[in-house]
């Protein structure tokens, strides 16, 4: 269901209001850049600190400047289970293509909570979820085990973006599941890596900046042509570096 790029946007703010001009430019600007589908709402788009009207409002204006062009999927992801079903709910009246969601951070559940609190969001809305895993951020890692469980349970739970940095990880989570859950690089830098255990795609932060190289890279390594996709990785080795010399 979800293969390729898919690209985790930043939300532009110009005086302390999401600028829609420059969203929506950006928007145009990866489309045309043959992306296969956008992440508003995600760790890049500083979710977070959104408030729920910015929240809304940031996939509304996404939803409609793609018209249709690419895949939505939708950051809904919260530590409150409540929160994360609300804007998943949200997400869903606005008809994107699937909801992606974080671990619960600082919260620091174990892996029964983990598992009840993706089959509680999971349980109220129909859209395909994307779970993350990123225990750099959240101070929590989801568990090969726990993710095929909710995968087996659940038949809309479809895909992870798996940002733990262990490519070993990705490979247990693909034995667990017969290599039918969509996993998706949640690191830039580890996208080629992953993909040559069996992922398919990559939500990239680099994509905000250069979406026809990255895509290109993806494209070429999903087709088998691991030359190519070499060549480009290596050209995107120092940029991926430079992306997070900062956090966002």
């Amino acid at each position: 269901m979800f293969e390729g790029t898919y690209v985790a946007i930043v939300t532009p703010f110009k005086n302390g209001q999401i600028d829609e001009e420059a969203l929506r430019n950006l928007v145009d600007f990866l489309i045309e850049n043959k992306v296969e589908g956008i992440v508003p709402c995600g760790t890049t788009g500083e979710s977070a600190t959104l408030s729920y009207d910015e929240h809304i409002e940031v996939i509304k204006i996404v939803k409609d400047e793609a018209k249709g062009r690419c895949q939505i999927i939708a950051g809904t992801g919260s530590n409150s289970t409540n929160e994360a079903i609300y804007l998943t709910k949200e997400a869903e009246s606005l008809k994107v293509d699937g909801a992606l969601l974080i671990t619960p951070y600082y919260n620091k559940p174990n892996q029964e909570g983990l598992y009840r609190h993706f089959m509680a969001v999971a349980k109220n809305t129909k859209l395909p979820i994307v779970l993350y895993n990123v225990p750099s951020r959240t101070g929590v890692n989801m568990k090969p085990e726990t993710v095929a469980r909710l995968f087996k349970d659940c038949e809309n739970i479809v895909a992870i973006k798996e940002a733990s940095g262990d490519v070993n990880l990705s490979g247990k989570i693909l034995e667990l599941t017969d290599g039918k859950i969509s996993v998706l690089s949640g690191d830039d830098a580890l996208t080629l890596p992953l993909i040559s255990v069996g992922a398919r795609g990559v939500i990239s932060v680099t994509a905000n900046i250069l979406p026809y190289e990255v895509s290109e890279m993806v494209r070429y390594a999903l087709n088998g042509d691991i030359q190519k996709a070499r060549e480009l990785y290596y050209k995107l080795f120092k940029i991926n570096k430079v992306m997070f010399i900062d956090t966002n």
